[in-house]
């Protein structure tokens, strides 16, 4: 598998699409994801002759999981160095959730890098009902049964009428579940913990010089548009 080694870890990506094309666009993962949950999205932007970057953030998946808490900054760092080491010097970045916010202080840090900015379901700061959220993944992850997370972190995931819709797939990815290995439950729980210390960016949003796409889906529970307000707020200053 490819990985680059930052600060002595590991880091797994993946680069698709047209390798020799000036166009990069980078996809950060939400928290409990890996590179495979843009599987749909991806050939949508190697039809259109992107080079296309994905990677675990550490902690995540198929990255090294060193004790935590990390901090925003580190990730958006660490993505920055794997970027230099690809020769990416410029990129379009689409993040969500937590990838989202890493994508955020990605682009307060290195501007003259980002030539866009999508952002989902993400947040710029915490309130109590986040806080509640992360803390009960934290508790359900120190626990490590895989079913038992899975349920846990669904009515925060999942829309009541998709459960409707599509609840025989999502009791089929609960079983899946199963698979995964213990140390990813460890990588688990330091990104709550940075999640839940580190995460104050409003302050420095009027930074995000580039264009930029804030997207919420108008029934998210976990992270809903009255989060983004602040975000407005501060980019109309």
């Amino acid at each position: 598998m490819p990985y680059v080694i930052v600060n002595g870890l590991r880091i797994f990506y993946e680069l698709r699409g047209n390798v020799n094309s000036k166009e990069t666009i980078a996809f950060f993962n939400g928290v409990m994801a890996s590179v495979s949950s843009w599987a749909y999205y991806v050939p949508v932007f190697e039809r259109l002759g992107f080079k296309v970057l994905l990677h675990d953030f550490k902690g995540q998946l198929l990255s090294d999981k060193p004790a935590g808490p990390y901090t925003f900054r580190e990730h958006a760092a660490e993505a920055k160095s794997l970027m230099d080491q690809l020769g990416i010097d410029r990129v379009h970045l689409v993040g969500t959730s937590y990838g989202g916010e890493v994508a955020l202080r990605f682009a307060i840090d290195y501007p003259d890098m980002v030539k866009s900015l999508c952002v989902i379901d993400s947040a710029s700061e915490l309130d109590q009902l986040l806080i509640s959220f992360i803390e009960s993944w934290k508790r359900l992850a120190l626990e490590g049964e895989p079913e038992k997370f899975y349920w846990g972190v669904v009515p925060a995931l999942y829309s009541e009428e998709y459960l409707l819709r599509e609840f025989e797939a999502v009791k089929k990815r609960a079983e899946l579940f199963n698979k995964v290995s213990k140390d990813y439950f460890f990588g688990q729980v330091q990104l709550y913990k940075t999640f839940l210390k580190d995460l104050n960016l409003t302050p420095e949003l009027h930074k995000i010089m580039c264009p930029t796409l804030v997207v919420c889906g108008e029934n998210d529970i976990l992270k809903p548009p009255k989060v983004l307000k602040n975000y407005f707020n501060s980019h109309r200053r």
